[in-house]
């Protein structure tokens, strides 16, 4: 089993932590991670484009001419897609991108990128992690006092309002529940900041 340095909020060592193997230790496997990067960016894609097709084009009610004797093509509306200001043909409509891979495979992706953090020993576990108040200077000292100052993932077992108001006013700094651990917040951040009761959380789902 993989072992990381204890610390508390100040930056102090008070021990070691044994993480579990089947989490924390496997091989990273790199196609799964880039499979599923690409679903979860695909799933933050708006997906609002859209054309206005020759249904949606203003004006083009009257037949332009006579169908025959005219000389010219027969055309139907002025708003066909062939004339100027008609509609698009096969233009972007609104969709979403989102989609899924196989349960196995995302649990995967989550397992390699810990793994993976961990090998890069890039994984600062905490004993815990609390303030009294949201204290954006206090989180700044705990950040500083972890050599953790930039593209920083935090991670605690709960919600922590006081945790979460002291870190998002901090750039580069991002904070989320045990609960809320992803692929692309684990890879995009340089440190990730982990609480112990954190730990055990993400222990229990993914073991």
């Amino acid at each position: 089993m993989p072992k990381v340095t204890l610390f508390n909020q100040t930056g102090a060592q008070v021990g070691e932590v044994e993480l579990n193997d089947t989490v924390f230790g496997i091989e990273p496997n790199e196609a799964v991670l880039a499979d599923y990067v690409i679903m979860q960016q695909a799933s933050l894609r708006a997906g609002t484009h859209a054309v206005k097709n020759r249904s949606a084009v203003r004006g083009g009610g009257r037949k332009p001419w006579k169908q025959k004797g005219t000389g010219r093509a027969r055309q139907g509306s002025i708003r066909s897609p062939q004339w100027v200001g008609g509609g698009v043909v096969f233009g972007p409509t609104p969709r979403s991108y989102s989609y899924k891979l196989p349960k196995k495979v995302r649990r995967l992706a989550i397992k390699s990128a810990l793994s993976s953090k961990v090998q890069s020993d890039e994984v600062i576990v905490l004993d815990a992690l609390n303030f009294d108040a949201p204290k954006t200077k206090e989180m700044v000292q705990v950040l500083g006092s972890l050599n953790a100052s930039k593209k920083v993932l935090v991670v605690t077992g709960d919600y922590n309002d006081n945790v979460a108001l002291s870190a998002r006013n901090i750039p580069g700094v991002k904070f989320v529940s045990a609960s809320g651990i992803n692929v692309l917040d684990v890879l995009h951040h340089e440190k990730m900041i982990i609480t112990q009761d954190a730990v055990a959380k993400v222990e229990e789902v993914l073991a």
